[in-house]
């Protein structure tokens, strides 16, 4: 925990506001999330205009994710090292940076290598504002707050990438998705000089340049392994290649954080935290939830139900402003109630909001068959995900809050990443069961509708996992 006097010292040593400070960090990670989605819509119209193939096309978009996953925990670590502000200017400045080299890209191979740059200014920004969160609001009643108001930012940002994405490519260019980051950025570095303090580190310590590599090196490899099953099976050597050298890694990387390590990368230690440890554990499982929820509830309406692209992201609409309502509802009672209710109630929203979806047809109309549903999960999402965000990074040193907020977000995302893969296998080996009707919209429902059972057994997952945090706040 903080001491009183370290809280009173950071107090006095910020600059702006509290408001501002929230503001920054809020804006940061909707900037950063948003960035996940926003270029989906524009796809098309950048494989016309630079000459992609197929296959380089999705770089555009795995480029980004592989390298924002993959280096959050070298950049939470930076992040305790050089202090919030330093990561979050610069972190700031290469992600404007490479959306300007990407807005003006003239080769598929210039485009591609901005979004890899993009997802590393990603990976330092992400942890920073957590670290920001923790570092300038003190009192729980205003951490939580903070929490609530960061998570509704993320889920906005994810929920808004699909509508501006459709918006900009149709009114200006798709090369406005990227270069529409640059002036954002350059208002947000201003910002942060203007309201953060340029703290310095309370520890001089080198980089764990063993760690750094293995960690990074063993994350990228499973995530990009991952990557490849949707389209050569989980049993391609292109999948258990890069998976097995990435877990491999990831061995190797315990082992030297655990013995070898002066100043290691992730201290071991801090698992020794029980909400530390399991509230990460949860956000792995939470990742599933959040991918069965906006990207395959989007696909269902579209392929399932004939929406447009336009149209699904105004279906999802209600469920998002459910959620940034509900988050910020969940920080009011966090305090008061601690952890485990809230996930426990959040959890019981997912088992019956995606039991429901999953027996919605291709005959379902929107109110009963999507909009129900998906309100109550947004209750649930909601609920948890602030929650656990505030429970993975409590009741740790104030010199370890940027490590710990790059591990919980590399548990989300990564969460997302296997969840993701291994529905859309499953949604695609039950659409094709029935060879005769294969890609039908009926078969495709079918697919979806075993999405959202799987989803509902995450569900219940997360709440078993929940018994193991402590019953009350001072447990």
């Amino acid at each position: 925990m903080t001491s009183t006097s370290t809280a009173t010292q950071r107090t006095s040593s910020q600059v702006g506001p509290s408001w501002l400070v929230l503001v920054l960090a809020c804006a940061c990670q909707f900037m950063v999330i948003l960035d996940v989605s926003i270029v989906n819509v524009a796809l098309p119209s950048v494989q016309r205009e630079l000459g992609f193939t197929a296959t380089g096309l999705a770089w555009v978009v795995n480029g980004y994710v592989l390298t924002f996953a993959g280096f959050m925990l070298l950049g939470g670590r930076a992040v305790d090292l050089f202090g919030p502000r330093p990561m979050l200017v610069a972190g700031l400045f290469l992600f404007s940076a490479s959306s300007l080299v990407g807005g003006l890209a003239t080769a598929p191979e210039i485009l591609v290598g901005a979004r890899v740059a993009q997802g590393v200014g990603a990976a330092m920004l992400a942890p920073a504002t957590l670290a920001v969160i923790n570092t300038y609001f003190t009192e729980p009643q205003a951490r939580a707050r903070a929490f609530g108001a960061w998570s509704a930012s993320g889920g906005v940002g994810g929920m808004a990438g699909a509508l501006a994405g459709g918006t900009i490519t149709t009114g200006l260019s798709w090369r406005w998705v990227f270069l529409i980051n640059v002036p954002i950025g350059a208002v947000l570095i201003v910002l942060a000089m203007m309201s953060l303090v340029g703290t310095r580190a309370s520890r001089r310590e080198s980089l764990d340049l063993i760690g750094a590599v293995t960690g990074t090196a063993g994350l990228a490899a499973l995530i990009y392994g991952v990557m490849q099953s949707a389209d050569h099976g989980w049993t391609s050597v292109r999948v258990l290649g890069p998976a097995v050298a990435g877990l491999l890694l990831l061995v190797v990387f315990t082992v030297v954080e655990a013995r070898f390590a002066t100043h290691p990368m992730v201290p071991l230690r801090l698992f020794t935290i029980r909400t530390v440890a399991v509230s990460n554990g949860m956000l792995l499982l939470f990742g599933g939830i959040a991918i069965a929820m906006w990207y395959f509830t989007s696909l269902f309406m579209q392929n399932a139900l004939g929406y447009s692209a336009l149209e699904a992201g105004l279906g999802q609409t209600p469920a998002a402003v459910t959620f940034v309502v509900i988050a910020r509802y969940a920080a009011n009672l966090l305090p008061r109630t601690g952890v485990r209710p809230l996930v426990l109630t959040g959890s019981a929203c997912f088992l019956a909001g995606f039991g429901w979806l999953a027996r919605a047809h291709t005959g379902s109309d929107y109110v009963t068959g999507v909009l129900g549903p998906t309100l109550l999960i947004a209750v649930g999402i909601g609920l948890t995900f602030p929650t656990l965000m505030a429970a993975a990074t409590a009741d740790v040193p104030e010199s370890d809050v940027g490590i710990i907020g790059g591990l919980a977000n590399t548990a989300s995302q990564i969460g997302g990443s296997v969840a993701l893969a291994v529905l859309a296998t499953a949604a695609s080996a039950k659409a094709g069961t029935d060879a005769a009707h294969a890609g039908s919209p009926a078969a495709l429902a079918a697919g979806y509708n075993l999405v959202f059972l799987m989803a509902a057994g995450i569900g219940l997952a997360v709440a078993i996992v929940s018994l193991l945090l402590p019953k009350h706040r001072h447990d």
